[in-house]
């Protein structure tokens, strides 16, 4: 059960509207990397995790990505309250009000559709979606690509931060991205704890293909580095010489019933390229000429 405390986790102090920087911090609302995305994410892993202490950290994490939904929603509605009242009253000009509308980014959008409100779209518009979630149920796998997924938010707040002067606004999205900070440090432990969390999953995985770093992009600029030398790599330059790895033909290959190879060469037959006459299979080749 959820109970909604009326106190934001964070102040949110706006110097002035704008609805240009309302469609920007829309990115963080309903996109990709933003709350509501991570907030269903980590909900819906905790509902599936078997381990009490993920399960815990799990949903803790999620409720507090929702109030960062609502602090970023309400910087949104925020910027957007002075368009808010000039659309519904009409106060300004025609022109006078177009012009504030379509000064940039998406803001025309949320001025006309959603009447200034917080939209769940990204800042160019496009609606939020459940394709977001990356979830696939293995701990060891999930709890990488959260740490992947705080560490893009963090990113993205940083943007934000860079393209806004508004104090009051600065703060609570640096106050959003150290959260994100935070959160990564609490699924690196997690993952940690899992004693066997690499690879992900059980089985092993062939040994010689697993510690095989293959050289496919060769010329200027090849570089070493711990990701393909060192003792736990065999490293393979030779890619065309040596392929294929697993000493076979490098074809492939089906067993067919007797019925299906008739068919199948029945078909090939049928289909058959007749290099000899260009203009065979040529539909042009066959219509009528009129005389």
């Amino acid at each position: 059960m959820f109970i909604h405390n009326k106190k934001l986790q964070y102040t949110v102090r706006v110097s002035e509207a704008n609805p240009v920087l309302a469609s920007l911090m829309l990115e963080q609302f309903g996109g990709p990397q933003g709350e509501l995305a991570a907030a269903m994410r980590y909900f819906t892993q905790a509902l599936a995790e078997e381990d009490p202490g993920r399960k815990d950290m799990l949903y803790d994490i999620a409720t507090e990505e929702l109030s960062h939904l609502e602090i970023i929603g309400s910087i949104v509605a925020m910027l957007n309250r002075g368009m808010k009242g000039e659309l519904a009253e009409a106060t300004q000009t025609e022109a006078d009000l177009y012009r504030s509308l379509t000064q940039g980014g998406d803001s025309h959008t949320q001025a006309i559709l959603y009447g200034g409100g917080p939209a769940l779209t990204n800042s160019s518009g496009v609606p939020w979606t459940a394709a977001y979630i990356d979830t696939i149920g293995d701990p060891a796998c999930d709890l990488r690509s959260n740490i992947a997924a705080e560490a893009r938010a963090k990113i993205v707040y940083e943007r934000l931060v860079n393209v806004t002067e508004d104090p009051g606004v600065k703060d609570a999205l640096s106050f959003l991205m150290t959260r994100e900070i935070a959160h990564q440090k609490s699924f690196e432990k997690a993952l940690c704890s899992i004693e066997q969390n690499f690879p992900p999953g059980k089985l092993e995985g062939k040994r010689q293909f697993a510690d095989l770093y293959v050289n496919t992009s060769q010329g200027s600029g090849d570089s070493d580095g711990p990701w393909n030398s060192g003792d736990e790599w065999k490293r393979l330059d030779d890619v065309v010489g040596q392929i294929p790895l697993d000493g076979g033909a490098g074809s492939a290959t089906v067993k067919l019933t007797e019925m299906e190879a008739q068919d199948l060469t029945t078909f090939m037959r049928r289909m058959e390229s007749h290099l000899d006459d260009g203009r065979r299979g040529d539909p042009a080749a066959h219509e009528p000429r009129g005389g």
